[in-house]
């Protein structure tokens, strides 16, 4: 994982200018356009988009796979992690890589998080199951934005908190 930069614009176009990936996350519209692809590596950049956004590469390459981050709530005790993937790597442990990763990060260089929070669509199991993977538990059920969309869809809310993860650690691997 590094932050996104202007070689990844061409790549993040294209994977993320597919409805099977902007209907499963809240902020990403459809189509996406290099334009888009562009706006977001300046915003994230400058920090406008938060200061805790990651482009998801292959280790062997670089090559652009999908971006991680986290969002502070306003508690101040809680961040909230969301991760999209392009469908070409989907299903090869891409995903619950970066999201161990980046889970650790957090607990490890942010002593003020208490907590982490993750959303899925109800329809979309395979990032449900990264979500378990990772430790989280089910906390409810409700409704999320969807940009792609234009309209609210059911979700389910996971958390993991600092104790559950210090625990988890302690036995090695999650999944």
């Amino acid at each position: 994982m590094r932050a996104p930069h202007e070689e990844d614009i061409d790549a993040l176009a294209h994977l993320a200018n597919n409805a099977k990936v902007a209907t499963m996350v809240s902020r990403m519209p459809h189509p996406y356009t290099a334009n888009d692809a562009a706006d977001f590596v300046w915003r994230s950049r400058n920090g406008e988009i938060g200061k805790c956004v990651y482009a998801i590469t292959k280790a062997e390459n670089g090559a652009f796979m999908g971006c991680c981050g986290v969002e502070p709530h306003s508690d101040g005790k809680t961040v909230e992690i969301g991760y999209w993937l392009g469908e070409p790597y989907w299903n090869q442990g891409y995903t619950t890589e970066a999201c161990h990763a980046l889970v650790d990060m957090v607990f490890r260089t942010r002593q003020d998080v208490d907590q982490i929070d993750a959303r899925c669509r109800v329809m979309n199991v395979a990032s449900r199951r990264v979500i378990q993977k990772c430790g989280f538990q089910f906390q409810g059920s409700g409704l999320a934005a969807s940009l792609a969309l234009g309209s609210n869809v059911p979700v389910e809310w996971y958390r993991l908190d600092r104790k559950t993860w210090m625990s988890l650690r302690s036995w090695g691997n999650i999944a």
